[in-house]
């Protein structure tokens, strides 16, 4: 038995990871929408602002990979971030520039969504679809010189397929012409979620536009016949159904899904 000193237990005290996690139950219950209004004493360390969902946003980017605590990487601080963007108050901060920096704290998650963590991965995903419920933000997230989401939501669902030329010239830069190791993310669920976000971006004819002009359809198309998961397939025929449908007024004729486009273009044998 191991003994005792001065009749105390040893206790180990909790690491910030840990804590983090911690944190990411607690924000379930809505009480803790008070993170979004608390202040407390700056830790120059981290952050220069005394808001409390500024220095969990600034702890959470500057701590990947251990950079501020070898022992830590804040990943499940993704968690309270889509737990804490769930609410209008929540997407309101998400979406809002933030005085101390001048920076709107979404952009800082969306170089995340091809992390190593699944941890945090699946955290910023979910924060980023929240925030994608917000149809006044639309134009910010597709806007270059702002969010410039379009990309970093694709990438995870891309593989490492060709496309033809035609297709390929009009796609964002960040998408064509992948290496052939290119993988996509290793969790269907991930996937999915991206899925979900780009079908929110569709609520407005400027977005489903956007997305038929950088050929958002033939990643969809190759991650529908790519990927064996039955969510992954009904979440992209859902976008399909959206982005290649008429729009009032235009001719008729799109493919009406994935499924039916690539039976179309099978080669059927004559005798």
């Amino acid at each position: 038995m191991e003994t005792l000193k001065s009749d105390k237990l040893n206790v180990k005290e909790p690491n910030a990871d840990d804590v983090s996690m911690l944190l990411a139950n607690l924000v379930k219950s809505e009480k803790m929408k008070k993170l979004l209004t608390i202040k407390r004493r700056v830790p120059e360390q981290v952050s220069t602002s005394p808001n409390v969902m500024d220095q969990l946003m600034d702890c959470f980017v500057k701590g990947a990979e251990g950079a501020l605590n070898k022992n830590a990487t804040y990943d499940y601080l993704s968690y309270v971030f889509a737990d804490m963007s769930k609410s209008k108050e929540g997407r309101a901060y998400f979406t809002s520039r933030q005085e101390y920096d001048g920076v709107v704290p979404v952009t800082k998650l969306t170089v995340f969504t091809e992390h190593q963590s699944s941890i945090r991965r699946r955290g910023v995903a979910s924060t980023i679809k929240n925030v994608a419920f917000d149809i006044a933000f639309h134009p910010t997230l597709f806007s270059e010189d702002e969010a410039n989401l379009l990309p970093y939501i694709l990438l995870p669902i891309a593989g490492p397929e060709e496309f033809g030329e035609e297709e390929t010239l009009t796609m964002l830069p960040d998408l064509q012409l992948l290496p052939p190791d290119k993988k996509r993310d290793s969790e269907n669920s991930i996937i999915v979620t991206h899925l979900e976000t780009l079908l929110l971006l569709t609520t407005t004819r400027e977005g489903r536009d956007r997305m038929r002009e950088v050929q958002v359809y033939p990643i969809i198309r190759e991650c529908h016949l790519n990927v064996d998961d039955e969510d992954v397939r009904e979440a992209c025929d859902r976008l399909v159904q959206i982005l290649m449908r008429d729009e009032e007024g235009e001719n008729a004729g799109q493919p009406g899904s994935i499924q039916q486009e690539h039976d179309d273009q099978q080669v059927v044998e004559l005798f």
